[in-house]
């Protein structure tokens, strides 16, 4: 049991050398493996473009968000004087002020129709 425990030391030992002087770089297991590295460095930088590609979309859309409301804000504010000069007393206070001759009219609308003779 002892000697299993000394070649797994002395295998580790040589595992962390290799790692250190650059020899495990050119072993057979891991040329078989740059293949998968290659890939799993690709599917790493399709991960961060889309990431960054994703969070650029979340500012352009806060930032249009933030343009609505203060379109909205805009758009009330250009509003409220127009609805306050479209009501039916307002409209007669400024053909009074302006001297037109245009009055309200006393009598109802009425429907003009034509018989078939």
């Amino acid at each position: 049991m002892k000697k299993e425990n000394t070649s797994h030391i002395k295998q580790i030992r040589s595992t962390i050398k290799g790692l250190f002087n650059g020899s495990i770089l050119v072993s057979d297991f891991v040329r078989r493996q740059i293949p998968f590295v290659v890939f799993l460095f690709i599917l790493g930088l399709i991960y961060i473009s889309n990431r960054y590609n994703a969070e650029s979309i979340f500012r352009q859309t806060d930032e249009a968000k933030k343009r609505i409301e203060n379109l909205r804000s805009e758009k009330i504010e250009i509003q409220s004087p127009l609805m306050q000069n479209s009501r039916k007393e307002r409209v007669l206070q400024l053909l009074n002020e302006k001297g037109s001759q245009l009055k309200e009219p006393t009598k109802p609308p009425y429907k003009i129709s034509r018989s078939k003779e």
